[in-house]
């Protein structure tokens, strides 16, 4: 598991762009709440996935609102998850 995801967190969604050099995780926390965390991967790091930002620490009630508040914040993502738009 990458740095900065608890290990008692269960990733749900693991998104890739399509270099495949950045990614973000969405997780579900023991206490019911969804997060999301944003991570590189570069060639001098060994392939490791590195995180890129904070924010594991945000709170979400729900797994959609997890993945939409990181759609807002990641311009990638969006890219990814809405294609053409």
């Amino acid at each position: 598991m990458a740095k900065r995801l608890d290990p008692s967190w269960v990733v749900l969604d693991s998104i890739e762009n399509e270099q495949h050099d950045r990614c973000v995780d969405v997780f579900l926390r023991p206490d019911g709440s969804f997060g999301f965390e944003a991570f590189r991967r570069d060639a001098e790091d060994a392939g490791a996935w590195t995180p890129v930002s904070y924010f594991s620490g945000l709170r979400h009630a729900t797994r959609a609102a997890a993945l939409e508040e990181a759609a807002r914040r990641i311009a990638w993502l969006g890219q990814v998850l809405r294609p053409g738009a």
